[in-house]
């Protein structure tokens, strides 16, 4: 049940910010100015339901750990703070439509991100190593959204 869990709480936060996605992909962002190394639209699902997966079952490999509780307090309380962060750049870039506060969101997120993985790492290296793919992922929207925000 546990990893249910874990797995259902990234995939349910992913779901409902692509609600703000969905309008802005419709809407101004077709008509932006993006960089040629943008991938096509129907990639960034797949992705972000697989990096979603592996989210939640990195948070349920140190859930289910027998760690210290403090630092497995602290690691969860990242955790939330990078899938906030996550659901906020939705609604920031794609439903507000201000590519340059989503920069700014998103380097929060990278930064949230890699303390995540520093902490999971005390509790499961294997729970960190998961969150990587969704580190280089972010830093790679990163260059998109700053391309998107001086571009247009």
């Amino acid at each position: 049940m546990k990893l249910f869990i874990s797995i259902l709480i990234p995939l349910l936060v992913g779901g409902i910010a692509t609600f703000f996605t969905t309008s802005g992909v419709n809407g101004w962002y077709a008509m932006a100015n993006k960089p040629s190394f943008n991938p096509p639209n129907w990639l960034f699902a797949p992705v972000w339901t697989a990096l979603y997966i592996m989210m939640g079952i990195a948070l349920f490999l140190v859930w289910k750990s027998e760690g210290d509780k403090a630092i497995k307090q602290t690691a969860f309380i990242l955790f939330a703070v990078q899938l906030l962060l996550n659901f906020l750049w939705s609604f920031i870039f794609f439903y507000a439509k201000q590519p340059g506060w989503a920069f700014v969101d998103i380097m929060a997120m990278w930064i949230a991100i890699l303390l995540t993985i520093i902490w999971f790492t005390k509790i499961s290296i294997t729970a960190s190593w998961l969150l990587v793919p969704y580190i280089f992922w972010v830093t790679f929207a990163s260059l998109l959204n700053f391309y998107i925000w001086r571009h247009n």
